[in-house]
């Protein structure tokens, strides 16, 4: 029986952005350097966009919305950061119009710069 934090998980993946999109097909099924993602995957009391376990990495995509969510968006990367986990951000433009530059920076975050 799937959990609220899941049913709340599958219904953001049915709803994504063009910049989730455009990443996730970057990332999935091991396509940048072996690296495992999850979309959408439920973590601590959150929900963030993309998660990689294995090397403790979250990946959040922020687009307009995110000025008028600042000072949640801190408290909630410190808290997931309190665990040891490293969130690294991207506006959805930069993904939208710089895909080079989002990969280098999670290849660097990852410890996989090629």
């Amino acid at each position: 029986m799937a959990t609220e934090r899941q049913d709340f998980a599958r219904k953001l993946r049915k709803q994504s952005t063009k910049s989730e999109d455009i990443l996730w097909s970057l990332l999935r099924a091991h396509r940048l350097d072996g690296l495992k993602f999850q979309r959408q995957a439920p973590l601590l009391s959150y929900t963030v966009d993309f998660l990689c376990f294995q090397h403790k990495l979250v990946i959040e995509l922020d687009g307009r919305q995110h000025e008028a969510e600042q000072d949640y968006d801190a408290a909630r990367t410190q808290e997931i950061e309190r665990h040891g986990f490293m969130v690294i951000r991207f506006r959805n433009d930069l993904v939208l119009n710089d895909r080079d530059a989002v990969i280098a920076r999670i290849r660097e975050a990852a410890g996989t710069s090629r």
